[in-house]
């Protein structure tokens, strides 16, 4: 038995290098950078594997049955499962979009550990879904929704969002083909794909930008790419380029931000296919558009946090964030989006800037969004005073963002490293391995960070090999310094660039790199009197305790939650600018820091370690004697004098 799995694994070791050339061959650009195949990368111990395990535990509880009720429903084939709850609920409009999630988390955490047990589970639900397909007649349609539901939505009539549901599908049945070599997942999709066409083909192109402006449609215009570097078949790249979503992309091109009120979890999917058609078609104008938003959101509609949107929408202008902290700022799969798409930048320029936002947002905005005591997962991360972090039901929830958090969670080794032909890009300092077959050498990364603010890398090889070993120099770390074999190496390591190690590597060659951090205000860019603090590259929330915070009204199953009695947060005064002056680190305490001189003063920590107490991230400061200041004074007395 140990030897056909040893071979099983062999086979699907070639099919997939066989699958990536045949994927490669198909880009019309030459990737600068790419990505290594998350079966050679593995986490070692450390924060970001004890998140991929609990996700796998998660993978592991949910009931297959439960997940294909719908399914099995829709195609008038019978199931005594119980019914899930939340957007699972048997009414519910986009029931079914958990189950392509839940493929692609399966798929990447199969990936990500080898756990044969999950793949098993994962290829059981693709074998029942065709089951569902062929039963639903010879179209080729699957869904866990009537055919009805995309016919009201080509007819612009109230449905919820049916397309986005489909994409989710159409992206679990390819992460099963691609990293679990399922056949039949690609059969069932490219049955689902003829159907598509099928309908396609008799809309034109009025119709179909009135659909597209009237319903959710998330990536379908991604997958299909994905779809054609699968099969080379060009009818899917025609498919992919009809859902470009003209209000999107048209003013894009030409350099104009109109996002404001655009719904922002549609919007980034729609940009990761638009940079998906670049690389399968070389279109200068689909960079263009990619690239622009990118650098739009990022720098001018971000959060401290790498995050964006409030209440699933842009609600305001360029460089406008003040007024947006609420329950309901910064969606995490908005977070998950907009990683994705730095991941495709990258590849086309490797430059460290995208890899600094990677990092802040991936610790901030999605380690962040894990419960560790449930593995439970954040539709929002709200960022007014006082709030705390809620998460969803194990089953009775199924958020957009439970969907991907499965996902988040079971691929956090796709990011660590890129290489080219000559060289390793290092982006990320998470306790990891990479093996480089091309190169036969693999490159252990040894870090408790952010615990100790340096990293250390280990090369093992058989014989001696050579390459360029780059290590990102994070925008925050100022005073980095690098030793090769305990010598001190002589290059400067300037921020948020790259330090290139190249020589002829040996065999348990060690390069060390200290990473050092330093306090900074991080303010609101309309509003110099609202701050944040970080610390490197770690949001630092102000801890306000945990009292009457239960698991009762810190895990629902409501999407729009309401945070009843939040806590207040009274000005804190100081010179913002110059934080080290009045917020001191605690001895003894690693990234933990307090406030004096304060009538009250405060704890803080990095954001990604807070659970079970309310806090606050952005502060309203003054500088005692400043204008802010006296008119603070004023408004506190006038407010006295009416009470």
């Amino acid at each position: 038995m140990i030897r056909i799995a040893l071979l099983v694994a062999a086979l699907l070791l070639l099919w997939t290098a066989a699958s990536a050339r045949e994927q490669l061959e198909r880009l019309k650009i030459r990737l600068k950078a790419r990505p290594f195949h998350l079966k050679h990368v593995r986490l070692l111990d450390g924060p970001f594997r004890d998140a991929m395990q609990r996700t796998c535990k998660y993978l592991h509880d949910l009931d297959s049955d439960r997940l294909l009720h719908t399914w099995r429903l829709n195609a008038d084939l019978p199931s005594k499962a119980r019914p899930l709850g939340g957007w699972e609920r048997p009414g519910s409009e986009v029931r079914g979009h958990t189950l392509g999630h839940y493929l692609s988390a399966c798929a990447l955490m199969y990936a990500s550990t080898g756990d044969e047990k999950l793949k098993a589970k994962a290829d059981a639900i693709v074998a029942e879904l065709a089951k569902c397909q062929k039963a639903l007649g010879p179209s080729g349609y699957l869904s866990a929704f009537p055919e009805s539901f995309i016919v009201r939505a080509e007819k612009c009539q109230r449905v919820w969002a049916p397309l986005y549901t489909l994409h989710k599908l159409y992206a679990g049945l390819q992460d099963m083909y691609v990293h679990c070599g399922n056949e039949q997942a690609l059969k069932v999709v490219e049955k689902m794909a003829a159907w598509l066409k099928g309908r396609l083909d008799k809309i034109d192109e009025a119709r179909m930008d009135r659909m597209l402006n009237h319903t959710e449609q998330g990536g379908m215009n991604e997958t299909l790419a994905n779809l054609y570097a699968l099969t080379g078949n060009k009818d899917y790249l025609a498919m992919a380029r009809r859902f470009d979503q003209k209000r999107y992309v048209e003013p894009l091109a030409r350099g104009e931000d109109r996002l404001r009120g655009e719904h922002v979890n549609s919007f980034i999917p729609n940009m990761i296919g638009t940079a998906r058609q670049y690389e399968m078609t070389g279109s200068e104008r689909d960079r263009r558009i990619a690239e622009f938003f990118w650098n739009q959101v990022t720098g001018a509609r971000a959060y401290c946090t790498g995050g964006t949107s409030n209440h699933e929408h842009w609600r305001s202008d360029p460089h406008k964030l003040a007024d947006q902290l609420g329950d309901h700022t910064q969606e995490t799969c908005c977070t998950y989006n907009m990683l994705k798409l730095t991941r495709h930048l990258f590849c086309w320029q490797p430059q460290a800037g995208y890899a600094d936002y990677y990092e802040r947002a991936l610790w901030n905005g999605i380690l962040a969004t894990q419960n560790p005591e449930t593995g439970m997962m954040m539709y929002f991360v709200p960022l007014a005073p006082g709030r705390w972090k809620m998460f969803n039901l194990p089953n009775n929830a199924f958020w957009c963002c439970t969907g991907t958090g499965m996902e988040n969670h079971a691929k956090y080794g796709d990011s660590i490293y890129f290489h080219d032909d000559s060289g390793l890009f290092v982006n990320q300092f998470i306790a990891s391995e990479v093996d480089w077959r091309e190169k036969g050498v693999k490159v252990r990364q040894e870090t408790t960070f952010p615990n100790e603010a340096a990293t250390t890398l280990i090369v093992k090889t058989d014989k001696p090999v050579q390459f360029s070993m780059r290590l990102r120099v994070p925008y925050w770390a100022k005073g980095a310094a690098i030793k090769v074999n305990g010598v001190k190496h002589g290059a400067a390591a300037k921020p948020s660039t790259y330090v290139a190690l190249k020589r002829t590597w040996k065999d348990a060659d060690k390069v060390e790199m200290a990473l050092p951090m330093s306090l900074r205000p991080h303010p609101m860019p309309d509003d110099k009197t609202l701050v944040a603090f970080m610390y490197g590259p770690f949001v630092l929330a102000g801890k306000l305790g945990g009292e009457s915070l239960t698991r009762e009204n810190t895990h629902t199953g409501v999407n729009w939650y309401k945070f009843r009695n939040p806590a207040s947060v009274p000005a804190l005064i100081g010179d913002a600018a110059n934080p080290r002056g009045w917020i001191e680190p605690v001895k003894g305490k690693p990234l933990t820091f307090r406030t004096t001189a304060q009538d009250r003063n405060f704890t803080l920590i990095p954001y990604h370690r807070l659970f079970g107490e309310r806090y606050v991230v952005y502060w309203r400061i003054y500088k005692k004697d400043s204008p802010e200041y006296r008119q603070m004074l004023r408004r506190q007395a006038a407010n006295g004098a009416t009470q």
